[in-house]
């Protein structure tokens, strides 16, 4: 086996030096020095490359492979990160869940472990609490303890050695930064150690089927911590996200290589841990009894699920020279196109105004079909005239101020009808065999369909 020797690679130009400096000697950029591993090369034979003696490996064509059973995966537990996982967890899959400190990472890989304990080996891996914290926590929400086995561990080597002996069809390591191995002489945390502990745990992860969970700290912007690469090794990236002071948790898939991106599970949070949501349109949407100026309802799609929201704005007199502009949980350019197409195509000046915009219950839409939506809202309340009770809508605006057909529309319009409303105004293209139990009304430009509430 080639001798494991660590090195100083620069991130910027991929220069290498054998000691670290805090300036880059080739491209001059500073603390941009990373130190990694590498096993030291074999010696060439004949000036042929390193290729020259090398095994060959076997050429498969992909007719002749068989896929492997998709239905066999691990459940675990909780019906809303199964679906987010496209399913339930994949044996042999790397998992990286991040999310803000004290948001509930740890609680919810401790209420999945401790139902996949009774049909499967687990173990829980961390390196940030104590067992007695562990156990603590596992009481408090109601678990056995008796099923759970936790490692207090945060050396590579050790951990790898446990889970080899045990042999856990489950691990969860919280967290990745805390991790160290003995070829890396930097500090846990450090870059080149998560990307080498990292691709370990993923190389252990295939080679004995073991699905694993890896924990990973997020940056004060919401990043995941330490390199990108991190999250191109490992199959399924996974955020964790709330809104403040609310007990309501989000988690996204960002990326799946066993299911949709984009999927969105639900949980509230209670005493006893965190508890799936399985109608998020109910929660989302407001519970006044009667319309309220610049509300709207739309119709929104998050992976494969249609969830309902409630758009509001609020447009008010401006005392400044320069009128805000506030946009929480859209596009804030997005708005600000919106504004000019109202303007300039449908004749409502809103240019004096100061004009915010929210999505009720934390939740961040980014696809397009909510325009429609946010501009029926702005209108609303610029009238100060309700839309009707039992009106949803979606669909985009083009620079032009025609309406654009948006995917899955039927989809949308059962959602809605299944959620009690009775109306939908929609782009006139997602009218094409519609055979939901609901009034949908197809506009072609954005003056039609404004014209059609006021």
């Amino acid at each position: 086996m080639a001798k494991v020797k660590s090195q100083y690679v620069c991130r910027e130009c991929g220069a290498s030096a054998t000691k670290w400096s805090g300036q880059c000697p080739d491209c001059g950029a500073w603390n941009s020095m990373e130190e990694t591993a590498s096993a030291s090369p074999r010696g060439r034979a004949g000036g042929r490359g390193n290729w020259a003696g090398a095994a060959s490996a076997e050429v498969v064509r992909l007719s002749e492979v068989q896929a492997e059973d998709a239905g066999r995966r691990l459940s675990s537990g909780l019906s809303e990160l199964d679906r987010v996982l496209g399913g339930g967890l994949v044996p042999g899959s790397v998992v990286l869940l991040g999310g803000d400190p004290g948001i509930g990472k740890s609680t919810l890989l401790l209420q999945a472990q401790a139902s996949l304990a009774a049909r499967e080996a687990c173990l829980y891996v961390t390196g940030e609490e104590s067992a007695a914290q562990v156990a603590m926590r596992a009481r408090r929400l109601g678990l056995d303890p008796g099923n759970l086995e936790c490692l207090t561990e945060t050396s590579l080597e050790t951990v790898l050695a446990t889970a080899a002996a045990r042999r856990p069809a489950f691990m969860v390591a919280d967290s990745i930064q805390t991790l160290w191995t003995e070829a890396l002489q930097s500090a846990p945390g450090a870059v080149a150690q998560v990307r080498e502990c990292a691709a370990r745990l993923v190389q252990f992860a295939k080679q004995t089927g073991c699905a694993v969970v890896l924990v990973g700290h997020v940056t004060k912007e919401g990043a995941l911590a330490g390199p990108r690469v991190l999250e191109h090794m490992v199959d399924a990236v996974l955020y964790f996200e709330s809104d403040s002071g609310s007990r309501f948790r989000l988690v996204r898939a960002v990326k799946n290589r066993f299911g949709a991106a984009n999927e969105l599970g639900v949980f509230a949070m209670t005493d006893k841990g965190l508890k799936a949501v399985g109608n998020p349109s109910a929660i989302f949407l407001s519970g006044q009894s009667e319309p309220a100026p610049g509300s709207c309802v739309l119709v929104t799609r998050e992976g494969t699920r249609p969830m309902m929201v409630e758009v509001q704005a609020l447009v008010a007199p401006s005392t400044l020279s320069n009128p805000r502009r506030v946009a929480v949980g859209i596009d804030q350019n997005r708005l600000g196109m919106l504004l000019a197409v109202m303007n300039r195509h449908a004749g409502i000046q809103i240019g004096d105004q100061d004009v915010f915009v929210n999505v009720a219950g934390g939740i961040r839409v980014s696809e397009t079909a909510s325009d429609l939506a946010i501009a029926l809202a702005l209108k609303s309340s610029l009238r100060e005239k309700p839309l009707p009770k039992g009106l949803v809508a979606f669909g985009e605006i083009g620079l032009a101020g025609e309406l654009r057909p948006v995917y899955n529309g039927e989809e949308r319009l059962r959602e809605a009808a299944g959620q009690g409303f009775d109306e939908a105004l929609v782009p006139e293209g997602n009218l094409k065999g519609v055979k939901a139990r609901i009034t949908a009304r197809g506009f072609r430009t954005l003056a039609e369909a404004l014209g059609a509430v006021s």
